[in-house]
């Protein structure tokens, strides 16, 4: 038996499907449990667990639920990695900025220069044994949009599969994960198709065969604030707190966990795509694909037997 969900959590849309004997009851399930997890990590809800630390900063350490520990750890530690634009602590320009939502303005040079001296990672101290966060200047604010989704999918997944699901795929907009054999399809594998940048949403420009794996994509295609003709998307520079200039129109990195993904893609884009394509093939764990502003395709050496253009 199959059932399948439709819910609008974390700005997005999120499908989830799962096979089993009591699917319909472990969908509702996996939704409460998606219920529970925004309130977890989310940076725009005023109530969420992570923003008790945000309202925090500069004044305490605050004690956190060990799964929120954990992804701001893991968080903190690609932030310092290099290569790599991925920085959780980029809260104070994300909600300077606004983009993505009703209240988004293109911000004065001199308010993002002062944002820009709260956005060091360095910063973010936490202690292990006691599982507390402590934000040590006045303003700072995590932000784990970049990661949340990914580590969701992987404990929705974990949870449906400990039930006993024999199939089961999650989708948060741009994040999809699989686990079992699709029963649609001849060798049981999931046909994911790769956006096509330039186009609306799913005109794809290829697909990609996954088993048991994730895709996950960023791109400056989706979140826009356009101000006296010039267009500004959602994906931040770290160093000069304005939108990421780049070739690159998206970059889908293919994984096990989701979490990978999300980690990957954001610590990729926007870096010059020979070098973004050299490190994705001396990972071991991911695959990817770069879609130019041009509409031309880089496709790293895992996938170029099981990725499948359409044109």
């Amino acid at each position: 038996m199959q059932a399948q969900q439709t819910l609008h959590l974390m700005g997005t849309t999120i499908d989830i499907v799962a096979e089993a004997g009591n699917a319909k009851e472990l969908v509702e399930s996996a939704c409460q449990l998606l219920k529970m997890y925004e309130h977890r990590f989310s940076a725009n809800s005023d109530d969420s667990e992570l923003m008790a630390v945000n309202h925090q900063a500069g004044l305490n350490a605050v004690a956190v639920h060990p799964d929120l520990f954990e992804l701001i750890q893991i968080g903190k530690e690609h932030s310092l990695e290099k290569p790599g634009n991925l920085n959780i602590a980029i809260g104070p320009l994300v909600q300077t900025w606004r983009i993505g939502f009703d209240d988004a303005h293109l911000p004065d040079p001199s308010q993002i220069d002062e944002q820009l001296k709260l956005i060091d990672p360095h910063n973010i101290i936490l202690d292990a044994q006691k599982k507390t966060v402590f934000l040590a200047q006045k303003g700072m604010k995590i932000d784990l949009g970049a990661l949340a989704k990914g580590y969701i999918a992987d404990k929705i997944i974990a949870y449906l599969k400990n039930q006993g699901a024999a199939s089961a795929m999650i989708n948060l907009g741009g994040n999809l994960l699989v686990y079992g054999p699709n029963s649609k399809r001849p060798g049981g594998f999931w046909h994911i198709g790769i956006q096509d940048p330039r186009k609306p949403r799913n005109q794809n420009v290829g697909i990609v065969k996954i088993y048991n794996q994730s895709v996950v994509t960023s791109g400056i295609y989706e979140r826009h604030l356009q101000v006296g003709g010039k267009d500004y998307h959602h994906i931040f520079d770290k160093n000069t707190g304005y939108p990421i200039e780049t070739q690159m129109a998206s970059l889908s990195i293919i994984s096990d966990l989701s979490l990978d993904g999300e980690i990957w893609t954001t610590r990729l884009f926007g870096l010059p795509i020979p070098l973004a394509m050299e490190t994705i093939n001396q990972t071991k764990h991911i695959e990817g694909i770069i879609i130019t502003r041009d509409n031309r395709l880089a496709i790293s050496n895992g996938l170029k037997n099981t990725f499948i253009p359409l044109y």
